[in-house]
């Protein structure tokens, strides 16, 4: 199944939540949404499902038109973040609903299947609510599976489990979808979710859908300053500069020998992620001296945030590292590690990257 939004706006009252955009979703694979909280990742999905009409613009599954066409009338699996569930049916029933609806056989061993898949398969007989939040919200994703929909939508389905449980089903997604053959249609506000998950990745802010493509191109190459802030978590470093001859003047800081394209003058933006920053230095590095103002472990990593000549940086070390507050520290890049973003606030120059098949 083909899905294709053309020039779709939502407006409600004198409030545009969805400005006009186009998007068709890469068919059998999995497309993120990401973006902020009501930066219109719900809205879009909600003219996708049929629960909503747009404003202007068209829904066109296959070529044909479907504008206006209610949700019960379309082929469509939604999970929420909430742990949506028939709270009188066993776990068993509530999977094996959809199977029933279609008049399917073998239904007993189909909700086994995917409930092992699940690991809920003990629960079977249980009611949701004798579930913990994570499982009742593992019944949801077995119920919408079964149903084999050709379009799977997910608005933010991990949201309200604990770190734990977030990381071991987010992994056991990936999976799950690798394996389908829906179109799958999935809303986050963690940059790290839509790098985990592969695929498509369309950015929205503020209600624009800003950038569409393969994930690991859109994460290395990001279009303009608005999408590289929403594909970054740590927010990306932003330095102001000025475009100079052999490179960038940073304001208060070094120049940066970056071969710049033509017609980029003034004032400019560079962009560092976290990651590119370390405490060793490297042949050619530039050194940024500051202080440090923060340090937090977080996981397997060390988030130093430090105040240097060109302002607040934070850097993401790989280990755990200590650092007491106040004591000098020095950051190291290498210029070939910087973005750079125009007056317009578009992309100028990005670091290499190494495309999946090159």
């Amino acid at each position: 199944m083909q899905l294709t939004l053309e020039r779709v706006t939502k407006k409600v009252g004198a409030q545009t939540w969805l400005y006009p955009q186009s998007i068709a979703p890469r068919h059998g694979a999995v497309t993120v949404l990401l973006g902020a909280t009501q930066a219109g990742k719900t809205s879009l999905m909600r003219l996708m499902a049929g629960l909503d009409t747009p404003t202007e613009g068209m829904v066109l599954v296959d070529g044909k038109d479907v504008t206006g066409v209610p949700v019960r009338e379309r082929n469509v699996a939604m999970v929420y973040q909430q742990f949506i569930n028939y709270p009188s049916l066993t776990v068993a029933k509530n999977i094996g609903s959809p199977l029933k609806l279609r008049g399917e056989k073998n239904v007993d061993a189909k909700v086994r299947e995917l409930a092992d898949k699940l690991h809920i398969g003990m629960f079977l007989d249980r009611y949701p609510a004798e579930l913990s939040g994570g499982q009742q919200q593992r019944v949801a994703l077995a119920r919408a599976l079964a149903k084999n929909a050709p379009l799977m939508l997910l608005d933010e389905p991990l949201v309200n489990l604990d770190y734990k449980l977030r990381e071991g089903l987010r992994e056991e997604l990936t999976q799950l979808f690798a394996t389908g053959d829906s179109t799958v249609i999935y809303a986050t506000t963690e940059p790290g979710e839509a790098l985990l998950l592969g695929g498509y990745t369309a950015v929205m802010d503020a209600g624009e859908l800003l950038q569409y493509g393969p994930t690991a191109e859109v994460f290395h190459a990001p279009q303009s300053l608005r999408v590289a802030r929403a594909f970054s978590d740590p927010p990306m470093n932003l330095l102001a500069g000025r475009a100079v001859a052999g490179g960038v003047q940073l304001e208060g800081g070094p120049m940066l020998p970056i071969a710049l394209p033509d017609g980029v003058e003034g004032s400019v933006t560079i962009g560092l992620r976290s990651s590119a920053l370390n405490v060793n230095a490297g042949e050619g590095d530039i050194a940024l001296p500051g202080k440090v103002e923060l340090a937090e472990i977080s996981g397997s990593d060390t988030f130093v945030h430090a105040e240097t000549l060109v302002g607040e940086l934070v850097a993401q070390l790989t280990g755990v590292h200590r650092f007491e507050l106040g004591t000098a520290i020095t950051l190291y890049f290498a210029a070939s590690q910087a973005y750079v973003f125009d007056a317009g606030e578009r992309l100028a120059v990005a670091p290499a990257w190494r495309r999946k098949g090159d």
